[in-house]
């Protein structure tokens, strides 16, 4: 059993603007959000990084953020588990992405380069909360594109007609691996499951201007040195069971929870952070409804983890 008093732990989101963002989070999941006639693309859920540390909202660690939690290395074994992965910084980054217009067409650098262009690799994984009508989401390449056609398109201001579409529906998921070229589509709500990078190169951007009124700025080079050219026309992926996803920074699992259930048979006594998709969960006295993250601490009683009398589809983040 946990040696950490809670079942859960509850953070306060970070909001972050983006010229591609809209109102989603709050239409959606009735966020209140900083500004009212701001784009916000983004909510930081579960995120300890410099310029974004969640803090815990409630409980016996209220106020401190996850980058003190990761760092007392009591706190650390009480609450991530003997399994956690070493290192100075907590390893995963859980967000809301709200696209209300295309996002960039970009790439993450893979492992092996990462470090000679001072960057840091990113694999990624999405899941669509919602998605609109025609929506699709863009990844790999064409069948045919080399490299050389690429920056030809590029240069023509064509990039798009090389890059792979895929429509997308609620409930979909797909692995975006260092090195795969990809881009979000218009009209979608994801949930996404990465390591703790936010190096992104961004290769094409629709010809279209930032906030500022200007161009937003390319990295043209960067991302041809980075892009996986043999990665053509990928599909959605499609669950093995439980399992979504899984590779050597996290696993991510989806459990459906039958009315008053609880989450003991899906966690497992393992630390795991949850993402409600639909109905509700409960546990000492706080409400997790669609688009609510938690923290289950590793060996936590998550039979005191309740669902809704409707039940609950939850998503499971665990170490792998």
């Amino acid at each position: 059993m946990s040696i950490f008093p809670e079942k859960v732990l509850r953070f306060e989101p970070v909001y972050q603007t983006r010229v591609w963002g809209g109102r989603e989070l709050q239409n959606c999941f009735g966020r209140e959000l900083p500004d009212e006639n701001t784009p916000f693309g983004e909510s930081w859920e579960i995120a300890a990084r410099e310029e974004a540390d969640c803090q815990v909202a409630s409980g016996s660690l209220a106020g401190k953020t996850l980058s003190e939690l990761w760092g007392d290395l009591e706190l650390r074994r009480s609450i991530f588990g003997t399994s956690a992965p070493a290192g100075e910084r907590f390893p995963l980054l859980c967000k809301i992405l709200d696209a209300r217009e295309r996002l960039s067409i970009q790439v993450h650098p893979p492992a092996e380069i990462a470090p000679e262009m001072g960057g840091e690799p990113k694999s990624e994984v999405w899941y669509i909360a919602h998605a609109e009508p025609g929506a699709c989401l863009y990844v790999g390449l064409e069948n045919g594109v080399t490299e050389e056609s690429f920056r030809a398109a590029l240069d023509q201001g064509t990039a798009e007609e090389c890059v792979h579409s895929i429509p997308v529906h609620a409930g979909e998921h797909i692995y975006i691996p260092s090195g795969r070229l990809h881009a979000i589509g218009g009209g979608t709500l994801i949930y996404e499951i990465q390591q703790n990078s936010d190096t992104t190169y961004r290769v094409y951007d629709w010809n279209r201007m930032g906030m500022d009124g200007k161009p937003r700025q390319l990295h043209v080079e960067e991302s041809i040195r980075c892009i996986d050219f043999g990665d053509i026309e990928p599909g959605m992926d499609q669950a093995e069971g439980a399992l979504l996803a899984s590779c050597e920074h996290f696993r991510l699992e989806r459990h459906e929870i039958s009315g008053d259930g609880n989450l003991s048979t899906a966690v497992k006594e393992r630390f795991a952070i949850g993402t409600v998709v639909a109905g509700s969960l409960s546990a000492e006295g706080q409400v997790f409804k669609a688009g609510d993250f938690l923290m289950i601490p590793a060996g936590a009683d998550a039979e005191g983890i309740v669902s809704g009398s409707n039940g609950a589809e939850i998503l499971l983040t665990t170490w792998p």
